[in-house]
């Protein structure tokens, strides 16, 4: 394990119920990243979405891939406690088999291109070795709003 969900939290600004990635174990630096998410039936979503058979909703998968994703960016950035990482765009978004309660998400994530404040990362989600999603995401780094007193 690379990274602990207490130096998870440290980098990401997400926080439970919407902290959709518990571990990291594998990180290249500016490369890729691979990220768990475990499933739990304690997730909130899982109340609405659906009643007597709960299913992750596809748009959190994707988005566990974009917070994995972010971890990728945000750790080395000099400057990361004052900046933000946002959706830009998200492209060729597939879903090939539902989650469940009780699945671990694996979430492999890899940079295709950078170029100033814009990475565009490709991301998979896979259950038990099996392709449960998969989508390119675009994200902006952007200045964290200045908190007035």
């Amino acid at each position: 394990m690379i990274l602990d969900i207490n130096e998870i939290q440290k980098i990401l600004p997400h926080r439970p119920p919407f902290l959709l990635v518990d571990r990291i174990l594998e990180l290249e630096p500016q490369k890729r990243i691979v990220g768990i998410k475990n499933v739990t039936i304690n997730e909130p979503f899982f109340t609405g979405h659906f009643p007597n058979f709960p299913v992750m909703p596809g748009v959190l998968i994707v988005e566990a891939m974009a917070q994995t994703g972010g971890v990728l960016v945000l750790r080395d950035l000099p400057d990361a406690d004052s900046k933000l990482v946002f959706f830009a765009a998200i492209e060729k978004a597939k879903f090939r088999r539902p989650v469940f309660p009780g699945d671990q998400l694996r979430l492999e994530v890899e940079v295709l291109s950078r170029r100033a404040t814009f990475w565009r990362m490709r991301g998979k989600a896979l259950v038990d070795g099996q392709l449960a999603a998969e989508a390119v995401v675009l994200c902006k780094i952007a200045d964290k709003p200045v908190e007035k007193s």
